[in-house]
Formats: C-alpha cells, structure tokens, sequence
C-alpha cells in the first residue's frame, strides 16, 4: 500500500539537501526546524539507515543517504513535473526569463532562432548571461543554466537535454590547400584551431571515435581560443581544422561554407544539460523555454534524450 508519508518524508529530505540546513529547508516548507527534524528522524526509522550528518557548520548526507537520494530524486522529479504540467497545461507564457548559457549555444545555435522564440512567446522577455564556467551557474537569480557536458556533483537539478556529435570542419579553401585527411593520423600534419576547456584552461585534446575505436591525436595548432564564433569565423576563413559540436553547424555545412572531415570518425558524442535551482513549480516561461530547445534539437543532427514538456499555450497577441 502506498505510504504517503514516506513520500512527505523524502520531500523534506530533498528539501534540506537543497537548502543545505534544517532551518532553511524549514522556511521554505513553511514548517518549524524541529518539525523538519522530526519528519527526517521517522523517514530514518522508516527506511532504517542515517541519512545526514549533522555539525554546527553544516548537514551533509551520509554515504547511505547520497545513495537513497540518488535513487529517489528523480523519481519526485517526475512526479512534480507531471503535476506542474497538469496545473499549466492550459498557462500563457508571460514574464522575464534570466538564463546562463554555454556560449556554443548562445551564439551558434540560440541565437539565429531568437525571431523564432520571441514571435511565438510574444509576451516572454529574455535576460541572456554567456559563461561556460560552472561554478555559481544560479547566482543573481538565474532560472536556468545551460551546459555541455557531464554534470558535477552539485544540489541543483539537472536534466539531460539531448546529445550531438562531435564533428571535425575546414573550409574548402584550406582543404584545397592543404588536402583533405583520410585518416586521423593525418591530422597531424594540419593546422588545428584549438578551443580552450574552460574548467582546465588547457585546449581540449582531439579524439576521434568509431564505434568502439577511439584514436586521440596530438594536434598542432598555433592559436586557442575560447569564444565559439571567433573559432567559427578563422575555420570558414580557412586558417585550419576546427572541432566542435555538429548542433548549430547545419547551415555551415549545408551551404558548403564548411566541409566535415573524416565523417566516418564522428561517434563521440556530449550531452547538454540543464540545471534549476529547484525542482518546485516551475513557471510556465521556464517550461516553454525547454519545449523551444527541443524543438531546435528536433531540426538538427542531435539526439534528444529527454521528452519535451506538455505543450505550452503562446500569450495571445494584442494586435488586431
């Protein structure tokens, strides 16, 4: 039989990860800090292991306890989700939305589709902050934070939102040349523009995966860069190979402004991720905007890895 308070003890639970304290997960339950004591005291009897350790400074899960909430998070995730989509089936898309996204994103893939988002959300309004840096993604009141790659240990939620390839491109010119590689090590012998790994600071190394076959090699490259559109730029220029992301790339290379190398050597892939600050009512703007990604991610080479929201209702528009 289903326990309903076991599931109110696993959302106080969350709530005190989330808050980091008993007495700021009680503010925002609206509860007492002893009576958020006491739902995590029966929720450990219940299940029979010690969830937090507690210190004057901090609560932090036990071993135990990251398991448990490893394997229970996701599963209150859907079921708010389901609820909150249930509740603003019907919800016009209204407000400001303050969003930090990876710069590839922003620029390469985002941008060119803004006329696109702002014609159908008329009423929605945009705060766009570009950073590639993980740390302190929420700070200044961020809804939603956008990243490539794996996510860190970390109490915001995240969602993986789709994954793309890793592709390699040159413009024709320099192909003509220099001469078109045929096999990794080709690469080698070419000119590399090289894209710095923000958490590092180091350029990121050059793999090339087919199937279960993954062959690195040590590229020369005379310049690095860290912003997407320079590097873009310098490519279709034909100053050298470029690596990056295929998502966004579509009308390069449909227009021939860049060519993919070694296609046959493109199976890696990375994910994108989004993070929220909570997992609490999110706000149809919030939801729209995550429908609008996988509507992007739909018209390009990439493969979504998670279901868009129910459909968001566009703000009627005032004119006419």
């Amino acid at each position: 039989m289903f326990n309903a308070r076991l599931l109110s003890g696993v959302s106080v639970m969350i709530a005190v990860v989330e808050a980091g304290s008993f007495v700021q997960a009680a503010e925002a339950l609206g509860l007492t800090p002893s009576g958020v004591s006491r739902a995590i005291a029966r929720l450990e009897t219940r299940i029979g292991i010690r969830l937090f350790d507690r210190n004057p400074r901090a609560v932090v899960l036990t071993e135990e306890g990251r398991r448990f909430h490893s394997q229970v998070a996701p599963l209150l995730t859907g079921i708010e989700e389901a609820a909150e989509e249930a509740a603003g089936a019907g919800a016009t898309v209204r407000g400001r939305l303050k969003l930090s996204l990876d710069p590839w994103f922003a620029r390469i893939v985002l941008a060119p589709r803004l006329p696109e988002l702002t014609t159908r959300f008329p009423h929605l309004s945009l705060e766009i902050l570009v950073s590639n840096h993980r740390e302190d993604m929420m700070a200044g009141g961020v809804d939603l934070a956008l990243r490539f790659g794996s996510p860190d240990a970390s109490a915001l939620i995240a969602r993986k939102i789709l994954e793309t390839r890793i592709v390699t491109c040159a413009s024709p010119s320099y192909l003509a040349r220099r001469g078109t590689p045929q096999t990794p090590e080709d690469i080698a012998n070419h000119e590399a523009l090289l894209f710095r790994n923000p958490q590092s600071g180091r350029p990121f190394s050059w793999e090339f995966h087919r199937r279960e076959e993954i062959v690195e090699i040590a590229v020369d490259g005379r310049i690095v860069m860290d912003d997407p559109s320079t590097a873009l730029a310098a490519c279709e220029a034909g100053q050298g190979l470029f690596q990056s992301f295929e998502l966004g790339l579509a009308q390069w290379l449909a227009s021939g402004k860049l060519v993919q190398v070694l296609p046959e050597w493109s199976d890696e892939r990375f994910p994108l991720y989004a993070y929220y600050p909570s997992r609490r009512q999110a706000p149809a703007k919030l939801r729209a905007f995550l429908e609008f990604i996988h509507l992007i991610a739909a018209n390009e080479p990439a493969q979504l890895t998670s279901s868009p929201p129910k459909e968001i209702r566009p703000a009627p528009s005032c004119s006419g």
